[in-house]
């Protein structure tokens, strides 16, 4: 039996790329996915596949700016199956710019989106956790955090804040709850839709060279559910090989 087999697993930013990839893969292993996200269209097309494959899925509408909305979701996953066993807090934006460009709004889009998505997240599933005893938080950050560069600093700083913060939670976490950051490199998905047109330029340049696909990280994101559960896989890095 797969480690993931019966376990249920709620994905926050699952209509697309990373968020989508884990829950066909998770499902695929056997788990039930509850998934959010801001375009429920989305959502449900992607629970008709998984459940015309045999799975179980639900989903909600979330945007993780918005507490209700996250703790609707967590809520939904423990109102209907009984349990939680992972939060996927996967949603994220990079409206990266230069400093320079003073986009405040974008740099506040990313903190919100981000960082406060992440706390919501948190905020939400803790307290259940602890109820059950048991529980894996898994946060997607990124390697723009490991090497910062230029026009990516404010998404950098909210992907290291995660990092911090999970730190921290898994510290406190105790014996009975794991916690694991997974930091993707270059990966093929709609990340630069929402940046500036010269940002989203190159961004898709330097994407069409050397991406690799969100299955890629869909996999280190089962690597570390399926462990038992004494085992705390705290840190996935995954990225092209010819990423620098």
């Amino acid at each position: 039996m797969s480690g993931i087999e019966g376990r249920v697993a709620v994905i926050t930013g699952a209509s697309s790329g990373i968020g989508e990839a884990t829950a066909l893969l998770l499902a695929e292993r056997g788990a039930t996915v509850v998934l959010g996200a801001r375009r429920p269209e989305r959502l449900e097309t992607l629970a008709a596949r998984i459940e015309n494959a045999g799975g179980q899925a639900a989903y909600v509408r979330t945007d993780v700016k918005r507490r209700e909305d996250v703790a609707g979701l967590v809520g939904l996953a423990r109102d209907r199956y009984g349990r939680i066993d992972a939060l996927v807090s996967n949603a994220g934006v990079g409206l990266i710019s230069p400093l320079d460009d003073l986009r405040v709004e974008d740099w506040e889009e990313m903190i919100d989106v981000n960082l406060k998505g992440v706390l919501y997240g948190i905020a939400a599933a803790l307290p259940v956790f602890r109820e059950q005893g048991f529980g894996h938080f898994v946060n997607i950050v990124s390697t723009a955090g490991l090497r910062i560069v230029p026009q990516q600093s404010v998404y950098a700083g909210t992907k290291n804040a995660v990092r911090t913060i999970s730190e921290g939670l898994r510290q406190e976490a105790g014996a009975n709850l794991r916690v694991t950051v997974v930091s993707p490199g270059v990966t093929r998905t709609e990340f630069s839709d929402s940046m500036a047109p010269e940002m989203r330029a190159q961004v898709l340049d330097r994407m069409g060279d050397i991406a690799i696909p969100p299955d890629a990280i869909a996999r280190a994101v089962a690597f570390a559910l399926e462990q038992p559960a004494n085992v705390d896989v705290g840190d996935i890095v995954v990225r092209p090989t010819a990423q620098n």
